[in-house]
């Protein structure tokens, strides 16, 4: 058997202000040097062919932080480029592809149903194609017409990308040598929201599903949650099954699973609490570290990171033994480097990408810290991802700490502190510009986590999207849509 895997794989915001360009991509190709765990789930492809002693063939992997559109030349360069590497590998029994679910480029609505059409095109009828997706994803009926098994993270904050990508790859491959016949059906949930998988009843929930799991017949179930910014006709949670060979089944699995989901809707409804309802819960929370997840400034969801909305309330509160991260800010960044730990500066710090980053704050601050390249490890299943944040400094401005970068990232982990001196278990109050990334690593230190609706490009507040091309016949701008 012969194995190819790549992908390409953004998540777009289509309502951010910042386009994605080549620049914006990390490209890896089979005969880049790549640091040890930067790809776990093709490290994981990899590792599964061999163990068969199968031949593997890596053509491409280009990865960019979420943001605005993708620009057309840019996705057409990427995936014609992927589609050449498979063509020059050519006969392949399996073709494995890590993509996203939720990326948009100009003129292409949905880039991950074009990328699979064309690998199909390419391998022919009968190769095993099979795709992994982010669970914040769109999955359409052309995708499970045309793929073999299509496999979605379970976990939100995502710390099972690895154990996703054996599924996938058991899945296949045993398709590939004719023991199972994977069969797909999806079930529209009529949904549009963000759902922790840390918090019950989808703990639970979860948990449930990956037990029916390898049991009569059922290969796989995920629920797709989908991505709430981006305004596509696609946009909503479904729910996907795939049994052997049982089309019928398939279909009953997915509504049986989509309708329950569907039946916890408002219990996984969020009350996402204004910047004064979140800074009044924590001056009241129980002792310990309170960490404060300031969800509508997220890069991960395409944000700017650069907001200055919450830090301007903390300062203007008088709020001490606090810490912020991480405001995007190169310019900030670059000016504190070159005055050197324990500058006293002038600083104009964010704002910078436009009315939802807030206006920029005058202030006078110390340099405390200086770390470059820095790197935080995020928690996973299995070994920790490292996540590069560019060069970093810690300014302190009146009791508060705040963590600047140079590259566009949110928070992962206590390491955006703890890098720079700062014990997270001893700050009263953290801010992090994260949905929910954050919780694997903040959870075991935090007394209380405080979800936050500030302004931003990730308005958390679901019906205050601006929409025009989606379907609102569902839940929360219809309370029983199946009704």
């Amino acid at each position: 058997m012969k194995v190819f895997a790549g992908g390409i794989s953004t998540e777009t915001n289509t309502f951010s202000p910042m386009p994605t360009g080549m620049r914006d991509y990390t490209v890896i190709r089979p005969e880049d040097d790549v640091e040890e765990g930067t790809m776990r789930a093709f490290d994981q492809f990899e590792s599964d062919t061999r163990a068969r002693g199968w031949e593997y063939v890596f053509g491409l992997y280009a990865n960019a932080q979420p943001a605005g559109l993708t620009t057309r030349s840019t996705y057409e360069s990427l995936r014609d480029e992927l589609l050449q590497r498979l063509q020059a590998a050519m006969p392949v029994d399996i073709v494995l592809l890590g993509l996203h679910g939720a990326m948009v480029a100009e003129g292409y609505d949905d880039c991950e149903t074009d990328i699979i059409d064309r690998v199909r095109q390419i391998v022919g009828p009968d190769a095993k194609i099979g795709v992994e997706l982010d669970l914040h994803c769109d999955v359409t009926q052309a995708m499970i017409d045309t793929a073999d098994a299509i496999v979605l993270y379970k976990e939100y904050p995502h710390t099972d990308v690895v154990n996703r990508a054996a599924d996938l790859f058991n899945i296949i491959a045993d398709a590939a040598e004719g023991k199972t016949s994977p069969t797909m059906a999806l079930f529209d949930c009529r949904m549009i929201g963000l759902y922790l998988t840390s918090y019950e009843p989808l703990r639970s929930f979860v948990d449930e599903i990956l037990a029916m799991e390898g049991k009569d017949g059922i290969l796989s179930i995920s629920l797709v949650h989908c991505f709430p910014w981006a305004d596509v006709p696609t946009c909503g949670a479904q729910a996907l099954a795939i049994t052997d060979g049982d089309a019928e089944k398939a279909a009953q699995v997915a509504e049986e699973i989509g309708r329950r989901f569907h039946g916890m809707r408002r219990e996984l409804d969020q009350t996402p609490h204004t910047i004064d309802e979140a800074l009044a819960q924590a001056q009241t929370a129980p002792p310990g570290p309170v960490v404060i997840a300031d969800r509508a400034d997220n890069a991960g969801g395409g944000a700017g990171s650069d907001s200055t909305f919450m830090l301007k309330a903390m300062l203007d509160q008088g709020i001490e033994n606090a810490a912020v991260a991480m405001m995007w800010d190169p310019i900030a960044v670059q000016v504190a480097i070159s005055g050197g730990v324990g500058a006293k500066l002038e600083l104009r710090l964010g704002g910078k990408m436009g009315p939802m980053s807030g206006d920029p704050l005058d202030l006078t601050v110390t340099v405390s810290s200086i770390v470059e390249e820095m790197v935080q490890e995020w928690p996973q299943q299995g070994d920790p991802v490292r996540i590069p944040c560019g060069d970093s400094v810690c300014l302190h401005c009146n009791g508060i700490d705040i963590i600047l970068s140079s590259r566009r990232v949110q928070a992962f982990s206590p390491d955006v502190f703890s890098n720079h001196g700062i014990d997270p278990s001893q700050k009263r109050l953290m801010v992090v510009k994260s949905s929910q990334h954050f919780y694997a690593g903040f959870a075991p230190i935090a007394s209380k986590i405080i979800y936050m609706a500030a302004p931003g490009a990730v308005a958390p507040r679901y019906t205050e999207i601006p929409f025009t091309r989606v379907d609102l016949n569902k839940y929360p701008w219809v309370d029983a849509p199946f009704a």
